[in-house]
């Protein structure tokens, strides 16, 4: 039928998103792009807009395929924020592991370039972030009774700086076991302030 996609359109966008994640925004040329989607610039274009959209449409997707699996971990305990926070580290831990997708993070490589990112960009990523830590900060809303508001948000910043730790590590290659190591002495601490 004249004009219909002749491709699969989740597949195309997944190709895009691991550019992204592997090299970077500034790094994710139309060649890059072009390839990894298997698709011509005219297909690129008419269907995913302009870099900007594709990467918006990118981080989307790998909020819904990796992202989703950390909220779902972070709801599994509804009222044990110390068991939440310990299934947030270990759904972490377990798509590190994946071999078949790019190191570290996506949401975490395009952190570190925020400098060399245009507004629009640099805002999806700063909103990523923010999101996942108001994620956490909702599981540990249990603990409200015993510790205060701002210990909470302390701690909330502090799963979330570990994450983003986690991620950065794993990008330079340390080893999953040491990743391992430092998640369960933040779940310690976590813990342990909790219980304080």
């Amino acid at each position: 039928m004249a004009g219909r996609k002749q491709f699969d359109v989740d597949v195309a966008l997944d190709g895009a998103m691991h550019v992204f994640w592997e090299h970077g925004y500034a790094e994710a040329s139309l060649s890059r792009l072009l390839a990894a989607t298997g698709l011509g610039r005219g297909s690129l274009y008419s269907t995913f807009g302009s870099k900007e959209q594709l990467f918006r449409l990118s981080l989307h997707r790998y909020a819904e395929l990796f992202g989703s699996r950390l909220s779902h971990a972070l709801r599994a305990h509804p009222d044990d924020p110390v068991a939440a926070i310990r299934a947030f580290y270990d759904a972490v831990l377990e798509r590190l592991a994946e071999p078949e997708v790019p190191a570290g993070c996506l949401i975490t490589r395009l952190a570190a370039e925020t400098a060399e990112l245009d507004d629009p960009v640099r805002d999806a990523v700063g909103n990523a972030l923010d999101g996942q830590r108001a994620e956490v900060r909702a599981a540990l809303r249990p603990a409200e009774g015993t510790s205060s508001v701002t210990e909470l948000d302390d701690l909330a910043l502090y799963v979330s700086a570990v994450n983003q730790s986690l991620t950065v590590l794993h990008l330079a290659g340390t080893p999953l076991a040491d990743l391992r190591t430092v998640a369960d002495m933040a779940h310690s601490h976590v813990a342990a302030a909790l219980r304080t």
